[in-house]
């Protein structure tokens, strides 16, 4: 689970984000949504420890930047950032060494095949493209079995089959337990995953509300979103 307490930034006299409260629980698929500049990347960025803040955020009761709390999520920004000169291979190798994961072959192994990369694994980094990069950068996310984990519009520059399989896999680790945080404007791409729905505008939660609780049975996330985004 994670828990967001009173977090305000401020660069200056500009507040990107003011008295932010929300919680995700345990397996569930949370979609955090607004339009552009409400102040979603600061808030995961927030989260990943990138950014000074006001207040607290914690992840499975740790402290989010703490080692503990840290060995506990992963993050896949919305601009993925690869070491040039290192391969696929030695991506992931460098990713499990750092978390200290001994037994992670088999994993990564999988993970190359989901997302089509097995024949791009000895690669650089300066050599793939922005889908390719993007991939990679899901696959070292995913290859620390993380509690939590953020995406920052993680669909942008995927093919239509690492779409369906990095949804088929987000499912199977809400069943396992995980909790996932998925930020994006394409909402339709996340219709079917997601389990509370977190609404920001002009730097404030207007909205934080599971799926259950709403009581139209045909009310769309594109509904909610333009209801509580438009007008004053």
């Amino acid at each position: 689970m994670i828990e967001i307490n009173n977090i305000t930034k401020k660069y200056g006299k500009f507040i990107a984000i003011k008295n932010i409260d929300f919680k995700v629980n345990e397996g569930e698929i949370a979609v955090l949504v607004g339009p552009n500049g409400a102040g979603k990347s600061t808030i995961i960025k927030s989260i990943a420890g990138l950014l000074r803040y006001e207040g607290k955020i914690t992840i499975c009761g740790k402290n989010n930047k703490t080692i503990e709390g840290k060995r506990l999520f992963n993050y896949v920004p919305e601009i993925p950032s690869m070491y040039p000169l290192l391969t696929v291979d030695e991506h992931l190798h460098f990713i499990a060494k750092a978390y200290g994961i001994s037994n992670y072959k088999e994993h990564a192994e999988m993970l190359l095949e989901k997302f089509d990369m097995t024949d791009k694994r000895k690669k650089l980094g300066q050599e793939l493209s922005k889908g390719m990069q993007q991939k990679v950068s899901i696959m070292c996310a995913l290859l620390t079995n993380p509690k939590v984990i953020l995406f920052d519009e993680p669909l942008i520059g995927l093919d239509p089959k690492a779409i369906k399989e990095l949804k088929k896999h987000l499912l199977e680790l809400k069943n396992q337990g995980v909790t996932i945080i998925v930020s994006t404007h394409l909402l339709d791409s996340v219709e079917e995953l997601w389990d509370r729905i977190i609404l920001m505008k002009n730097g404030e939660i207007v909205l934080s509300k599971s799926k259950n609780e709403f009581q139209l049975e045909k009310e769309s996330l594109e509904d909610i979103f333009f209801e509580f985004t438009e007008g004053n």
